[in-house]
């Protein structure tokens, strides 16, 4: 049989070009997927720059030198996550400064309090925690504070607790607290009202049970006692509802506000940020966004290893208690810190 050269030829020449268009595909597609390697890459960079400099940070340490109580024992023995006992001072404050916070909180613009404070204790091995609230209307003996701008502030007697980070921001926040209490506030975390409806928008929501009708003509907040599912701003208004409850004054709105912190921990544990990074990354941007640190926590490392040493820490091990007052003799409206039992609670801590 006679075999044709030229289809053999042909067969050989398309192989020929098979063989040769391989190696260009394959080129191809590995300059593609190194394309998307590294575009993935650039954006998780650029995510985690985003997100690191969302912090603000105040270097409280520094700030205050040694005049202060003794910070807690470090733990024995190294482990890949922090297991020591700690204390935090947390702070909501109602900043009016930008358009949103403006929004959220009403009022002017020119300055910020302390909407609400809780000392947050971490036992040691981090698995049960005790919530410490100081309503705002607290008369105390303010300490005098350190300015950014030099000098310092004076020593103000039977004045506002709240005072403190008005007149002297988070370092006298936290001298305050430690003058107060007795106890070494390891670190100081802030967030504005922006941040906290953002942070509750983006974990879905939260669910809260009332026990009574709320109707706050200034928080406008109107709910019937019973479950609900609250977003951002209701839960907002919820956290600063005091007129609309019990007899209007602060205690009665520290309630709502343990309940919902409470509630914000069983919000976390049903959620699995770590199986929607979308999710993950718009929680993130709303904690840093409207957060102020002390600078051992002012950045992503420093808040994701706090966080993952609380990873088992669920509403069920938090306790969340007030720190005992009784009215101030000098003005009924005002309450002071009912002794001993106030001292107690803060030597538990230490």
């Amino acid at each position: 049989m006679t075999v044709r050269s030229g289809e053999r030829g042909d067969d050989g020449g398309a192989a020929d070009r098979q063989v040769g268009r391989r190696p260009r595909l394959l080129k191809a597609a590995g300059l593609a997927l190194a394309g998307v390697l590294a575009l993935g890459v650039g954006t998780a960079g650029w995510a985690y720059w985003h997100l690191n400099d969302n912090i603000k940070s105040v270097d409280i340490d520094s700030a205050l030198g040694d005049d202060r109580p003794p910070p807690a024992a470090p733990s024995p023995s190294p482990a890949p996550l922090p297991t020591g006992a700690l204390n935090i001072l947390v702070l909501g404050s109602d900043s009016r400064s930008g358009e949103e916070n403006a929004e959220l909180g009403g009022g002017d613009s020119g300055g910020a309090r302390s909407d609400t404070a809780m000392v947050v204790h971490l036992d040691e091995g981090r698995t049960e925690a005790t919530v410490v609230s100081i309503p705002r209307d607290t008369l105390v003996t303010r300490p005098s504070c350190p300015l950014p701008s030099g000098g310092s502030t004076s020593v103000a007697y039977n004045t506002m607790f709240n005072s403190a980070y008005s007149v002297g921001g988070p370092v006298c926040a936290v001298k305050t607290v430690e003058s107060l209490t007795g106890v070494r506030m390891d670190h100081y975390v802030e967030i504005d009202f922006s941040g906290f409806a953002k942070l509750v928008d983006a974990l879905g929501g939260v669910t809260v049970t009332t026990d009574e009708d709320i109707d706050d003509e200034d928080s406008h907040l109107k709910l019937e006692a019973g479950t609900h599912h609250l977003d951002g701003e209701q839960a907002l208004a919820l956290a600063r509802t005091r007129h609309g409850i019990g007899d209007g004054s602060d205690l009665g709105r520290i309630g709502l506000q343990q309940t919902l912190v409470k509630a914000l921990l069983d919000q976390v544990s049903s959620t699995n940020l770590l199986t929607s990074p979308a999710r993950l990354y718009q929680v993130a941007d709303a904690v840093t966004g409207g957060l102020t640190t002390d600078t051992g926590l002012d950045s992503l490392g420093g808040l994701m290893s706090l966080g993952q040493s609380l990873r088992g820490l669920t509403s069920a091990d938090v306790t969340t208690v007030m720190m005992p007052v009784v009215p101030a003799p000098s003005d009924r409206n005002r309450v002071v810190a009912d002794e001993p039992e106030a001292s107690e609670v803060w030597a538990s801590l230490r």
